[in-house]
């Protein structure tokens, strides 16, 4: 069955493009010219991943993401010409998976794509196989895709959600953050300074005191073992 992609922009041309070369690549193709209508067809419909431009009339691309990514597991890549930090953060910071600044090259919009769709298909391969993990207050479950802090449950996007299961998964393990963007995004082609905002996205979400993923200066990020944080007293070294 062709993957189902839903792209939304308020430019016909540029919606007209990103159309036709997915659909080159064996996509199929739904479009929205707004929010408006977006919110809409997610209402009704699912996809295995989303396109949205940021800057639209009425409702914007940041507030379709906020509304509709409690309901949709999908990844959400944003494409728009807004491209400074505290832009790119904020769309990450509200579930977004990715940021492809305008104009952008076809072959990296394809390449980014292809690259978030296996990533999701491998993730789908390995629920099964892959146990609950508990460290600390943390109970993660790879299968449901839940996480519980205190026993609560913690609302993540879908790659924040995969960068804790990979980090808790490789517990006590200094991981580069080249390491980390090869194995959690599947792909070498992309800005790897998307890890660290997902990491502080991450923090912000469970581990405010960074009692559990700590910066290794230098070398990347670990997340402490159970021993480790029981030892450490909360694992508050090392920030």
């Amino acid at each position: 069955m062709r993957e189902r992609i839903l792209a939304v922009d308020d430019d016909a041309a540029i919606l007209e493009l990103i159309s036709d070369v997915l659909t080159e690549q064996d996509y199929a193709v739904q479009t929205a010219r707004s929010g408006e209508e977006a919110l809409s067809i997610l209402g009704r419909e699912s996809f295995d991943l989303i396109l949205l431009d940021i800057m639209m009339k009425g409702v914007s691309g940041l507030e379709v993401c906020r509304q509709v990514r409690g309901q949709v597991s999908c990844p959400i890549l944003f494409v728009s010409a807004k491209d400074t930090v505290r832009d790119i953060v904020q769309g990450l910071g509200l579930g977004a998976d990715d940021y492809l600044t305008k104009p952008f090259a076809l072959e990296e919009l394809v390449a980014r794509v292809q690259a978030h769709l296996r990533a999701k298909a491998r993730t789908a391969d390995a629920k099964a196989i892959r146990p609950v993990i508990e460290i600390g207050a943390l109970v993660l479950d790879p299968e449901a895709r839940t996480i519980l802090k205190d026993g609560q449950p913690v609302s993540l996007s879908t790659r924040e959600f995969d960068l804790l299961a990979y980090l808790m998964a490789n517990a006590g393990q200094t991981l580069s953050r080249e390491r980390i963007f090869q194995d959690v995004w599947q792909t070498s082609y992309g800005d790897m300074g998307t890890v660290a905002i997902h990491i502080k996205n991450l923090r912000a979400k469970i581990d405010p005191a960074r009692a559990y993923i700590q910066t290794i200066w230098g070398s990347g990020y670990r997340f402490v073992t159970k021993s480790g944080f029981a030892e450490e007293g909360g694992g508050t070294g090392g920030r």
